[in-house]
């Protein structure tokens, strides 16, 4: 009797993708504000201690350069977002597979009512993908099944969902992992903005506390930074609560996919051997 396969794991690389691309993307935001935002060419007389030129990119960079020592920190964040969205989405895409998951699970369906096992399994090598991975399985039990003798239907049944149930409980961690990095980037760039926020009216607030006139540069550069943060860790944060409910909506539509393709399977076979229960 052939032993079935179980679907593929993750490969070293992506499973241990987190681990390395964090620091790298700390790294990154940190170089990012010491050379890109940083440039001596974006402040007047090439001095990072002065105001920003007036204008173009470099009055804008150099502007996000004020916001202090919490900047790189949150572009890390953002970096993290992105990084993470990308990695998901191609994830997922996989997936998902090559065809339109509708489009197979009326196949199988129409090939199982044929009684034809074999076309089935073939289309599942074509579409490829977790869903397709995990109707394999069920379709090699379901065939394996139909040449088994000493077990009655209802046992049969329940082997055919047992391997449903193992297959996909391979699979969707998968596709569920890393989301929580996304979700993390939600809650923590908000708060992070804060603290910049906190710091920046801090400053602000000691320029109007000199105990003369009012330092109106510091009292400019303490509200500066503080708005700063705050956008940042705000549309960071907006951006990534949207990507994670497209991604969780995207793994609600393939788990879906994945229980109306199972229930099918087993449905059609508990029908087709109802006479030997």
């Amino acid at each position: 009797m052939n032993k079935v396969a179980a679907p593929k794991q993750e490969s070293a690389f992506k499973s241990q993708f987190a681990s390395f691309a964090i620091p790298i993307l700390v790294l990154t935001g940190i170089l990012i504000y010491m050379f890109v935002l940083g440039n001596p060419s974006n402040f007047e007389n090439n001095d990072p201690k002065g105001h920003p030129v007036p204008e173009g990119v470099g009055h804008v960079l150099g502007l996000i350069y004020k916001g202090g020592f919490i900047v790189p920190i949150l572009l890390s964040l953002v970096l993290m977002s992105i990084t993470f969205s990308i990695e998901r989405f191609l994830t997922i895409a996989k997936a998902q597979g090559k065809g339109n998951a509708e489009s197979f699970v009326r196949k199988i369906q129409g090939h199982l009512s044929a009684n034809n096992v074999d076309a089935a399994i073939g289309e599942c090598d074509q579409q490829q993908g977790s869903v397709a991975n995990i109707v394999r399985a069920a379709l090699v039990k379901y065939k394996e099944m139909e040449t088994t003798t000493g077990m009655d239907r209802d046992q049969k049944v329940l082997a055919i969902q047992k391997e449903l149930e193992e297959a996909t409980t391979l699979e969707l961690p998968m596709l569920e992992k890393n989301l929580v990095i996304i979700a993390t980037m939600a809650s923590v760039s908000t708060l992070i903005a804060l603290l910049g926020t906190v710091i920046g009216m801090i400053k602000a607030f000691s320029a109007l506390g000199t105990g003369g006139a009012p330092d109106s540069v510091g009292l400019a550069n303490g509200i500066s930074e503080a708005l700063i943060n705050t956008a940042l860790g705000i549309g960071n944060s907006a951006v990534a609560i949207i990507m994670y409910n497209v991604f969780t909506t995207k793994i609600d539509k393939i788990t879906f996919t994945i229980d109306e393709a199972g229930y099918s399977i087993v449905q059609t076979f508990a029908e087709k051997h109802k006479l030997n229960k």
